[in-house]
């Protein structure tokens, strides 16, 4: 029986576990200091900004923002992790604004925010270019835009579909489409487009060493469930990255 690709269900199915410590989609937690150390480079004080989480998930990274100072926004096409990621706001004591909806169509005024992040999503959506025009007609102008995605050529392929899901199972089989992977030349060319300027990639490399793979990297995040990441130049499979909504 052949393996649905991009399934979504996986999101809604572990939405309700989402903030259980025990369980494997809790090491994308860690991933949001890595990212924000990245994003810190542009962002001198997250105090009082307005920022939107495209592809929310159950709340890690809004919960993260709200933890600065942030006036967080999440947006999910998976109504089950929105309601997981307002009860758990709710318990933590956050006043987040979670919405069930989808990134091609958003639903907030034009000019909104100062920031959108959009990580580990733009692979899985449906219309990449609707999901750009949508960020950057959401964001204020000079607003920033910061993602990280995955590069598509054999050794992605090789690594995050092969090995990750088919040898280690590390990732659930099908939660990927290796087709719907986004070479950074083509996404920066759809950021200039759409009116971005000031496109920049660096490397997101879990495990370090873009997946040699780094045996001791893996056998650490095997035992404490924590992904170790390295932000460098090699882009050749996950890559994060910035860039800056036109002011005109």
């Amino acid at each position: 029986m052949a393996v649905k690709k991009n399934d979504l269900e996986f999101y809604d199915l572990n939405a309700e576990r989402w903030w259980n410590e025990d369980a494997d989609i809790y090491a994308l937690y860690h991933l949001n200091k890595p990212r924000f150390e990245f994003f810190n480079r542009y962002v001198s004080s997250w105090q009082g900004l307005k920022v939107l989480d495209v592809g929310c998930g159950g709340g890690f990274s809004c919960e993260f923002m709200a933890g600065m100072g942030v006036s967080a926004y999440g947006l999910d096409q998976s109504s089950k992790c929105i309601e997981a990621a307002q009860k758990h706001a709710v318990a933590s004591g956050f006043d987040i604004d979670y919405r069930s909806g989808l990134a091609e169509n958003m639903p907030y005024a034009d000019n909104t925010f100062d920031a959108v992040i959009c990580v580990d999503v733009l692979e899985h959506v449906q219309e990449v270019p609707s999901v750009i025009a949508e960020i950057f007609r959401v964001l204020k102008p000079s607003g920033l835009f910061f993602f990280d995605t995955i590069n598509r050529n054999f050794k992605s392929r090789f690594v995050m579909i092969w090995l990750m899901e088919n040898v280690l199972g590390e990732i659930q089989k099908g939660v990927h489409d290796w087709d719907k992977f986004i070479k950074p030349e083509e996404l920066a060319e759809l950021l200039q487009e759409r009116g971005f300027c000031e496109p920049e990639f660096k490397g997101f490399d879990l495990f370090g060493e873009a997946l040699r793979l780094n045996l001791a990297s893996y056998l650490a995040y095997k035992r404490t469930n924590t992904i170790k990441v390295a932000i460098n130049e090699d882009i050749s499979i996950n890559y994060i990255g910035k860039a800056i909504k036109s002011a005109l």
